[in-house]
């Protein structure tokens, strides 16, 4: 059986994100780009559809990865993305960064990787 959705996580971490923001369910909603019935359908344990999922994760700058749930005994097959990977998107949601700053920043980081995995040998 393949991994499935933990609604519940996701509708916490927006929760959790939006009382922080001072925002109404609405407004975050507005932010996201995705309609307020979703965000409320969400509260009632319904599932978004994967246009929805991704504005909503990409609002809360989360890999999609942490709303995911496997059946247990079932280790995940697919190896864990790269740390490069994974920081990639958070740069990118990271408004006060230009584009030149964030390729500097992966560049960095991808280097630094590098010369850590290539100590390790």
């Amino acid at each position: 059986m393949a991994g499935r959705l933990d609604t519940g996580r996701l509708y916490a971490a927006l929760d959790a994100q939006r009382e922080a923001r001072g925002l109404s369910w609405r407004q975050l909603a507005a932010e996201a780009g995705v309609s307020a019935s979703l965000v409320s359908r969400m509260g009632n344990g319904h599932r978004p559809d994967l246009d929805g999922f991704i504005a909503l994760v990409q609002w809360l700058g989360m890999p999609a990865e942490t709303f995911m749930v496997w059946p247990e005994g079932t280790p995940e097959r697919r190896p864990r993305p790269s740390l490069e990977a994974r920081l990639a998107p958070l740069l990118r949601a990271d408004d006060e960064l230009c584009e030149s700053d964030r390729d500097h920043l992966l560049d960095v980081v991808a280097v630094t990787l590098r010369h850590l995995r290539a100590r390790k040998r």
